[in-house]
């Protein structure tokens, strides 16, 4: 995955946090690649900890570790793409052998201004590095600072990438398409707006009144108020009589849609999906 930053540093560790304390709930190791003019290894397991000992506990274990970016890309002052591929690699064995479900990872892209790296060469090695994501127990977010890199770089580097991850927690992400489109982040009170437009423009996007066959991607949309639910409902409700929405979401999306109405309207479908833990789309669910 890769992530995008406009040097503010409260909203990276926002989404760092969350990640981290998921995937140490989840019995998964994680390593924190951070930049040496960072916070100290001490003061990012209290910002991360809150005072709740979880990540504290975790480090103390081995389940969190911390490294910096220097160490990991360039600990001879030099970058060698397959010596960083094979470092990484190595990571995902030692948490297997260790015993942890999966290995997630964010790492600061930022040693790649020190040493003055040629950004073709860098878009090169990002996308040299996707069959690590083949693997189900690997996860990567890669932290580019927009100060640093500049917004054409960030947006490069978003294409190489296979996912993307929001700079903030409270926000939407909208990708439309031809029948539909996906809508990932949080539906609440501060991005309901922009929500409900983003259903209205997938849903009434068409050339003739006639039935459609629509998909709205809700799998990454973390959080869903009970007003932006309605909405949802009641914009399928409206489609012309023989049209199917099909809504694919987690199971709890979907348990909640369904305890509003969901199924008493005919042209929407709620396809409930777990994790894909093994990186196929097995596992759906439709009611």
């Amino acid at each position: 995955m890769g992530v995008g930053g406009d040097g503010n540093g409260e909203s990276p560790w926002k989404v760092f946090t969350a990640y981290t304390r998921t995937s140490l709930a989840r019995g998964e190791k994680v390593l924190l690649v951070m930049d040496p003019d960072d916070l100290h290894d001490d003061e990012v397991v209290s910002l991360l900890d809150r005072g709740s000992g979880q990540v504290a506990t975790a480090r103390a274990s081995g389940q969190l570790s911390l490294k910096r970016n220097t160490e990991m890309y360039v600990p001879d002052g030099r970058f060698q793409e397959q010596r960083t591929i094979d470092a990484y690699a190595a990571e995902v064995d030692r948490a297997f052998s260790e015993g942890w479900s999966g290995l997630r990872v964010t790492a600061d892209m930022g040693w790649a201004p020190r040493v003055n790296l040629d950004q073709d060469r860098l878009l090169d090695y990002e996308a040299s590095v996707a069959p690590l994501f083949t693997d189900p127990l690997f996860t990567a977010i890669c932290w580019y600072d927009r100060q640093r890199f500049g917004d054409g770089m960030a947006a490069d580097v978003g294409k190489v990438h296979p996912l993307r991850v929001m700079e903030r927690l409270d926000a939407l992400d909208v990708t439309e398409s031809p029948d539909g489109g996906r809508i990932a982040g949080t539906a609440e009170p501060s991005t309901r707006t922009e929500f409900v437009e983003a259903l209205r423009d997938a849903l009434e996007r068409r050339e003739d009144s006639g039935p459609r066959r629509l998909v709205l991607d809700l799998r990454d949309l973390c959080f869903m108020e009970a007003h932006c639910a309605w909405q949802l409902i009641s914009l399928a409700s409206s489609l012309p009589t023989g049209s199917e929405l099909t809504v694919r979401c987690g199971e709890l999306l979907g348990l909640v849609l369904e305890q509003l109405g969901a199924d008493e309207v005919p042209q929407l479908a709620v396809s409930m999906e777990g994790e894909q833990e093994s990186g196929n789309d097995d596992g759906e669910g439709t009611r």
